[in-house]
């Protein structure tokens, strides 16, 4: 019998175990060599860290590009401008050597670095979101299901009631009042103050689809025999949870908050669309999208950019999630 770890064996697998893990392959290893093979997932893996490159790099393009989002190089110039309408003058909302897609209509600032800006901003939120709302689902979803009994009860009910309201009414109308309790209408209201309200909002209620499902996972693991095993031993509920239950949650972790992510960014997207997110001067992708709308009968060019940017990443963040599950399921063949 040839020993595995000789060189130039090839693999060959029995007939009904195509789905099967090669021997000697820990599940890190055979997750990753299921996500290289899977080219979808590759591609929108590499547009993802393309999305947070550009909101990483944000100042650095803009120093390099030498526009920021805040000048408006219309009013400063008169001729880039129609004094009419108070569109571009040149075709396709001004797109040019020198502004590389186009001029906003009325103020005549720089698109591209509102994008890029406006990317930051959505990301900044959406990521804060994701990973506030990752936690707390973990902690409830884990507590309510090791602990059972009355802590469940309590715990399952208050999931059942977060998730029975419309998130989208709710997120435009807790907006206001959350910030309403901090900031004086007549005062206004600071733009690091509508970030981190837009980040509360989004965090209270965005956790509960995970810790409902991970309150199910935890469920079913706790009557499990290694489990069982460890309490048998002394192991204390922390040491339990931490070193039997959690490394069994990853998958479920780690797809939720993939899925979970786009969900935040666009919600702040349309909170800024209806006027209750990010508001004027700050770059946002909403802001962007309300513009547009004011805007696109006579230059659709400055929605078309922001629009195609949004597509593109919720679609290859979704895709990127399907991807990471089917690299997680052992059960998978590719």
């Amino acid at each position: 019998m040839t020993s595995p770890s000789q060189a130039g064996v090839v693999e060959k697998t029995a007939p009904g175990t195509e789905g099967a893990a090669p021997a000697g392959l820990a599940p890190r290893q055979l997750m990753w060599r299921r996500f290289k093979r899977d080219r979808t997932g590759v591609i929108s893996a590499c547009v993802v860290a393309f999305f947070f490159a550009v909101a990483v790099l944000a100042p650095v393009i803009s120093w390099l590009y030498g526009k920021d989002p805040y000048t408006t190089y219309g009013l400063d110039r008169p001729e880039l401008l129609d004094p009419l309408t108070g569109y571009p003058m040149k075709p396709n909302g001004g797109i040019d050597g020198e502004f590389w897609f186009g001029i906003e209509p009325k103020l005549g600032r720089d698109v591209l670095t509102q994008l890029v800006y406006g990317i930051r901003t959505s990301l900044l939120i959406g990521l804060a979101a994701t990973v506030l709302s990752t936690l707390t689902g973990i902690v409830i979803g884990v507590v309510a299901g090791y602990m059972g009994g009355r802590t469940d009860y309590v715990l399952g009910r208050l999931i059942d009631l977060l998730l029975s309201f419309p998130q989208q009414l709710f997120f435009v109308a807790f907006m206001p009042v959350f910030t309403a309790l901090f900031v004086s209408p007549q005062k206004e209201t600071p733009t690091y103050f509508r970030v981190t309200a837009l980040v509360m909002v989004l965090w209270l209620l965005g956790w509960m689809q995970l810790a409902r499902l991970l309150r199910g996972q935890v469920l079913s693991l706790r009557e499990r025999e290694f489990v069982e095993a460890a309490k048998v031993t002394g192991a204390s509920p922390w040491r339990i949870v931490r070193r039997e239950l959690l490394p069994n949650l990853v998958t479920p972790i780690l797809v939720q908050s993939t899925l979970m992510l786009p969900n935040f960014v666009t919600a702040e997207a349309a909170l800024s669309f209806l006027g209750v997110g990010v508001v004027e001067p700050t770059p946002d992708w909403g802001r962007m999208f309300a513009k547009g709308a004011n805007f696109y009968e006579g230059d659709i060019t400055y929605m078309f950019f922001p629009g195609i940017a949004m597509v593109v990443f919720v679609v290859a963040f979704n895709l990127l999630g399907d991807s990471v599950r089917d690299a997680m399921d052992p059960k998978t063949t590719r």
